[in-house]
């Protein structure tokens, strides 16, 4: 009865069922996985954003595909002031509900059933439920740990096949917090020239680096087709207002080539909700805010984390440059599931096992740095310690 792309194992695995069990016990839980920010203890500007949801205009409908100008002018502005990105075309921008839908835009464009898309190992699990709703395959290429990450380009050439059609990066990547490198960003470029490929890039959490400075977004990118994707869900905390965007960069033919498709693709859908577009410019304001408290909060807890490490060499943190996430190189004693399941059980902390990102190997746990900052402490003190006795 149901389609062969929704073929999914929908049995809870052994680790979810783990936090099932020690949800339905009652006994308290250090929760070192938080990724929600509205519920990380953050301040926000609720009269700000409640009044910006209360536009008069919102009252009247008027659909346009590729969203509001208001809100796409609004996207272009926070490129200029945050990424010294001016005179990015709002033309050239799509108004999506979320970074999924977008991909699933970009997804729907480039790929015919069965074509091929190229994507970064260890990333975020949700690429591949969305490759599936689409009938496009990944395929992985890996990420290289040697003192900071790095591309791996052999391996990226191994994967083309004639089904490829894009190569997606994750800029910084979720979780190992490693940035496209500058030398990289133009090897990428001449790779996808040389193979006639797309380039998606996900900057959802661009804004975070570690030292506080702006980087290159490749939404300026103008060597290959290109597709940005981010949102308030990671710029300003606020994943519940559902506001993301693609934009569309690269040789002019090509561009309005994908900008007529994209158009036709969004006007099927008119998802965006006229609220949340009218609002757009203060929920992207949000970002000022919120973005120091988080930044302020995942450097004290990557302090204190780099703190208890020093006391142990049982385990390490690897390097990152950005991001809310820390990942534990652990000894290899059981698969990091049966891991991560008997942290919880023996310790009631909560972390998250590297094969949920897609680790080619076992041996990582990664942790969240928004975690309040006692959560943070107490919960880190155990897993360390535990591992140590391992």
């Amino acid at each position: 009865m149901f389609s062969q792309r929704t073929n999914w194992e929908l049995a809870h695995n052994r680790f979810t069922q783990a936090m099932e069990e020690v949800r339905v016990s009652g006994v308290p839980t250090l929760d070192l996985t938080v990724s929600n920010p509205t519920r990380a203890g953050l301040r926000y500007d609720e009269r700000a954003i409640l009044a910006a949801l209360a536009s008069p205009q919102s009252l009247a409908y008027a659909p346009q595909p590729k969203g509001l100008r208001h809100a796409r002018e609004a996207v272009a502005d926070y490129y200029a002031d945050a990424h010294a990105l001016p005179g990015l075309d709002p033309e050239h921008l799509v108004s999506t509900s979320s970074t999924s839908e977008g991909y699933s835009y970009v997804f729907r464009l480039l790929c015919n059933p069965g074509n091929e898309l190229l994507v970064p190992q260890p990333s975020y699990p949700l690429l591949e439920f969305l490759a599936d709703l689409q009938d496009v395959k990944l395929v992985p290429y890996p990420l290289i740990y040697d003192h900071g990450w790095q591309m791996d380009f052999h391996s990226l050439r191994r994967a083309i096949s004639p089904r490829t059609r894009g190569a997606v990066v994750v800029h910084p990547n979720n979780p190992t917090g490693s940035y496209v490198q500058p030398h990289e960003i133009g090897q990428l470029n001449s790779f996808c020239r040389e193979f006639d490929l797309a380039l998606i890039a996900d900057e959802v959490f661009l804004d975070y680096a570690h030292d506080r400075k702006s980087r290159t977004s490749f939404a300026g990118n103008r060597d290959v087709l290109t597709f940005t994707l981010s949102g308030v869900s990671k710029i300003s905390g606020l994943p519940q207002m559902k506001l993301s965007w693609v934009a569309t960069s690269g040789p002019e033919e090509q561009v309005a080539g994908a900008m007529a498709r994209l158009e036709v693709i969004a006007d099927t859908y008119l998802s965006m909700s006229a609220p949340i577009q009218w609002a757009a410019p203060v929920l992207l304001n949000q970002r000022t805010s919120i973005q120091r408290q988080i930044m302020d909060r995942v450097l004290a807890n990557l302090e204190e984390l780099d703190r208890q490490l020093a006391l142990q060499n049982s385990c390490q943190r690897l390097g990152l440059e950005s991001g809310w996430y820390a990942t534990l190189r652990v000894p290899v004693t059981k698969s990091d599931e049966e891991l991560a399941i008997e942290l919880l059980q023996e310790r009631s902390v909560l972390a998250h096992p590297g094969h949920f990102f897609d680790f080619p190997k076992d041996g990582y746990l990664v942790l969240s740095l928004i975690t309040p900052a006692e959560e943070f402490s107490e919960g880190t003190r155990r897993l360390v310690e535990w591992v140590g006795r391992g």
